[in-house]
């Protein structure tokens, strides 16, 4: 046997083996305990069990990986604190920084299908219920297995008992509350999270039996507008035709800014062209329904875009609430205020730099006055160039783990703080999920695919194999033109991090 083929053969036996470990009694006994902790971000008083979540649980599985790991404050919040550990071959060496998540959405105790508790892991199947076990505890648990997997396989041959990197770890513990601090905290420790690769899992692949990488999210930006004209409602036989009526001012703004096909009609939201990497990579995503998704629309949106296109590629305007009178028992008058509660999702290459003025300035010259435009959260939009050496290499590795081709998102239609590690922290972004779209994550009922763990834990356990053998591959790209990661501006300087709230998933 040559060597070549030894080392062919140690990397599908550890991959293999990581694998097994997911089915096994002691993982399920794992998660069974961290599913059990309430570690509710959005919930007050819970800042106990989040830094006992983080003390008992990832502390001591990252000591026995020879991680040293320290609990820190966070800077917005004494309830959601966080954590790093670093283990340091040498300093000379490359590093590549891992992340996730210990907390969770709000449990909805009461709406869980019976027989199913959020704290309870509970196996169905191929399913593993329970809350936190698919976003994200089941997730970032897998990839710390999958590296203690190849770490006990190098220490068993005294030759090649090194890594070769370094590998830093970031928990957070306020994700489902917008990564409350988490921006600030990065830039305060950005010493301390200094690195050459982000690695992460979150948020569902593009379908269960598809591996995917997705390398950044859109950006998105809620805003309101809110036509405010007079106290108190009047009746519309006596006033109508006197009176402004704000929810017809409501409803006009929002036509002049989309129209009813779906299509952006103020130029400034319009995002340019993608760049010719970008379009690739979409092109080739597989066209996926899953059971129980709701059927595509094929006329909505931009024309001339494939519908993959415009979740991937594009911007997209939204009407969330609308506001205005009573609808629960309708009176014959003039609402004296109306509002609309938007949301753009955009990409990279969008300016939103002085947001209110332009799309109230916009709104003026299509003669809507009166109105307010009233930015709220914003979270910048990120992507990694599908062309970048970390992207081919994390693909090549999947197809040798699983012989299957991985999808390439260039970005998440949805939205994540992927802009704290690839602007903050000046690195290129990869994540590898381990879940998939319908998983209830946020929902009740929420679960984890045992066989897309299983999966997930082969594939990582692999990656972190071949960083060891192809470090070039993997960490030139922090440095590669090619592999810049860019992003969208905030919109207003008093758009700050504690403003972003996640309301879909993934984060958002």
């Amino acid at each position: 046997m040559t060597i070549e083929t030894q080392t062919k053969s140690t990397r599908a036996e550890v991959t293999r083996e990581a694998g097994s470990h997911v089915r096994s009694p002691e993982f399920l006994a794992l998660l069974t305990a961290r599913v059990a902790r309430r570690t509710e971000s959005q919930a007050p008083g819970n800042g106990a069990e989040a830094r006992a979540y983080l003390d008992e649980e990832i502390v001591p599985e990252l000591a026995e990986l020879g991680f040293e790991s320290e609990v820190h404050p966070n800077p917005e919040s004494s309830e959601h604190p966080l954590l790093i550990a670093s283990r340091i071959e040498d300093e000379s060496l490359p590093t590549v920084l891992l992340y996730g998540h210990g907390d969770v959405q709000f449990a909805h105790d009461s709406q869980w299908d019976e027989g199913l508790d959020p704290w309870v892991l509970s196996q169905d199947g191929d399913r593993l219920y329970g809350r936190g076990s698919a976003d994200n505890k089941g997730q970032h648990t897998v990839n710390s297995l999958a590296l203690a997997t190849v770490l006990r396989a190098l220490a068993a041959d005294p030759a090649s008992s090194r890594l070769g990197y370094n590998v830093k770890v970031l928990i957070e513990t306020a994700e489902e509350a917008g990564s409350l601090g988490l921006s600030a905290f990065a830039a305060a420790h950005r010493d301390e999270l200094e690195a050459d690769l982000f690695l992460a899992s979150d948020g569902p692949r593009i379908a269960a039996e598809v591996p995917t990488l997705f390398l950044g999210s859109r950006g998105a930006l809620n805003f309101r507008l809110v036509c405010h004209e007079r106290d108190g409602d009047h009746h519309s036989g006596n006033w109508g035709g006197k009176l402004r009526n704000p929810a017809t001012v409501i409803a006009a703004a929002i036509n002049a800014l989309v129209d009813g096909r779906g299509v952006i009609r103020i130029p400034d939201l319009r995002p340019t062209d993608p760049p010719a990497s970008v379009r690739a990579a979409v092109a080739e995503l597989p066209d996926i329904v899953e059971d129980g998704a709701p059927a595509i629309d094929p006329d909505w949106g931009e024309p001339g875009l494939t519908p993959a296109e415009r979740v991937f590629a594009y911007n997209v305007l939204e009407v969330l609430a609308l506001d205005a009178g009573n609808p629960a028992q309708v009176n014959n008058a003039i609402p004296g205020r109306a509002a609309a509660h938007m949301q753009l999702r955009f990409v990279v290459g969008t300016d939103l730099t002085d947001f209110e003025t332009r799309v109230r300035t916009y709104l003026q010259s299509q003669g809507i006055t009166g109105v307010e435009v009233i930015a709220e959260h914003c979270v910048p939009a990120t992507r990694l160039d599908p062309e970048a050496a970390v992207v081919a290499a994390a693909a090549q590795s999947i197809r040798d783990t699983t012989g299957l081709k991985p999808a390439i998102e260039p970005n998440l239609g949805g939205t994540i703080p992927n802009d704290v590690f690839a602007e903050v922290l000046g690195l290129p972004t990869v994540w590898v999920p381990h879940s998939y779209p319908g998983c209830n994550q946020h929902a009740p009922n929420e679960h984890a695919l045992l066989s897309i763990l299983e999966q997930g834990a082969e594939i990582m356990a692999g990656m972190f194999w071949d960083m060891k053998e192809n470090p070039d591959d993997w960490f030139s790209s922090k440095t590669d033109e090619h592999a810049e990661n860019t992003h969208a501006e905030n919109t207003h300087a008093e758009i700050t991090d504690a403003d972003v709230t996640e309301a879909e998933g993934q984060g958002a």
